[in-house]
C-alpha cells in the first residue's frame, strides 16, 4: 500500500520526475490516463534559494493534477531546507528528495546519487528537510554508487529512522546510469528492513513490466519514467492488466495522434501557443513511433507555429492511415 500523507493507494502507479519532460501538460495527460501520483521535474535547490525565476516556474502545480509531488535536489543541507520551505508554499501533496540522479555534474556537487557517498550526511540532510516542513517528505535513490558499494539496506533504515514517508528505489547503481538491467531483487529485501512504502523504479517500459514488478517484488508502488514518454496510456493499460487481466485499450494510430494533440492543447493552455508548440516537438517521435511513412510527417511538424496547422497535418495523416487499412 502506498500511503503517504493523504494519499492511500494499493498498487500505486507513479509518473517519475523527468527533466524537460514532466511539466504540467505532460503530468495532466498522464493523470487523465491513470497515473496515481505525478511529480514535477527535479528542481535545483540552489536555483530556488537564489530566486531564479526559471527554476521557480518548475514548482507550479494545478489542482487537476493532484496528487502531485515536488522533487528537489541539492547537496547543501541549508539550501535544501530553504528550498523545501519554498516548495511547500506551492502546496504539493508531498516533497521528494532526489538522491538518485546519476549525471556527473550533479553528483560532483554532492547532490543526487552523490549523497550515497556519505549515508550519514544523507541521513542528516533528509532529517533537516523533514523537520523544516509540515508536508510528507519522500526520497528517491539508487542501490549505491557502484556494485562494490551497495548500501541501500543501511540507507533505507537510516531514512526511515529520521521520518522519510516513503522510498523510491531506482534499481541500478549510480555508475550504471540507465545502462544494464535493473535489479528488482533488492525491493523485497528493502521491504524486509523498513515499514514505510517502497516504490520500484527502473526498466518499467510496458504494462507487462508493471504487473511483473508487483507480482515479483510486492512493491507498494511502481514508478514509470522513460516508458511513459510518447506512451502516456501505459498507465491505463497497466491498470487494465492489473485489474482485468487483459488490456482493452489499443494504442493504435488514432489513440496516438489524438493523445498527441490533446497533450499539445494542454501545453498551449499552460504555456501559450508558440512556446508550447516549440517544446512539444520533442514528443512527436514517441507518439508517432512505428507508424508508416512517418519521417515526412515529423519533418512537416517542425514548421508550423499554430495549433490548427499541426492539427490539420496530423488529422490528414490519420485519415491516410485509416484509408490504407480499408484498402488492405
Amino acid at each position: 500500500m502506498f500511503k503517504v500523507g493523504k494519499i492511500e493507494k494499493d498498487k500505486a502507479i507513479l509518473l517519475a520526475p523527468m527533466e524537460d519532460v514532466t511539466d504540467i501538460s505532460f503530468r495532466l495527460i498522464c493523470k487523465e490516463l491513470g497515473a496515481d501520483v505525478v511529480y514535477t521535474e527535479f528542481v535545483n535547490a540552489e536555483g530556488l534559494v537564489r530566486s531564479s525565476e526559471k527554476t521557480h516556474k518548475k514548482l507550479e502545480i494545478i489542482e487537476e493534477e493532484r496528487p502531485v509531488g515536488i522533487q528537489i535536489y541539492g547537496g547543501n543541507t541549508k539550501s535544501m531546507v530553504e528550498a523545501a520551505k519554498i516548495a511547500e508554499e506551492e502546496s504539493p501533496d508531498l516533497i521528494d528528495i532526489n538522491a538518485g540522479c546519476w549525471v556527473k555534474g550533479v553528483v560532483k556537487l554532492g547532490a543526487g546519487a552523490g549523497l550515497l557517498k556519505d549515508p550519514v550526511y544523507m541521513q542528516n540532510l533528509v532529517k533537516e528537510v523533514i523537520g523544516s516542513v509540515s508536508l510528507p517528505v519522500t526520497v528517491k535513490t539508487r542501490l549505491g554508487i557502484d556494485s562494490q558499494s551497495i548500501q541501500i539496506l543501511e540507507v533505507a533504515k537510516r531514512l526511515e529512522d529520521v521520518g522519510a514517508a516513503a522510498l523510491t528505489i531506482h534499481c541500478r547503481t549510480r555508475v550504471m546510469g540507465h545502462k544494464g538491467e535493473a535489479n528488482w531483487e533488492w525491493i523485497p529485501r528493502i521491504k524486509e528492513v523498513v515499514n514505510i512504502p517502497v516504490v520500484l523504479n527502473g526498466d518499467v517500459l510496458t504494462p507487462q513490466d508493471v504487473k511483473k514488478a508487483f507480482d515479483e517484488t510486492n512493491a507498494d508502488g511502481v514508478m514509470i519514467a522513460r516508458g511513459a514518454i510518447g506512451n502516456p496510456w501505459i498507465f491505463k493499460e497497466a491498470k487494465e492488466l492489473l485489474n482485468d487481466g487483459f488490456i482493452s485499450t489499443k494504442s493504435d494510430e488514432e489513440l496516438r495522434i489524438k493523445t498527441c494533440l490533446r497533450h499539445l492543447a494542454l501545453a498551449i493552455k499552460v504555456k501559450g501557443e508558440r512556446r508550447a508548440i516549440l517544446e512539444h516537438r520533442k514528443f512527436y517521435t514517441g507518439y508517432l513511433r512505428g507508424l508508416p511513412n512517418v519521417s515526412q510527417i515529423r519533418k512537416a511538424l517542425m514548421v508550423p507555429l499554430k495549433y490548427n496547422e499541426i492539427e490539420d497535418i496530423l488529422l490528414k495523416y490519420l485519415s491516410q492511415l485509416q484509408s490504407m487499412k480499408v484498402e488492405v
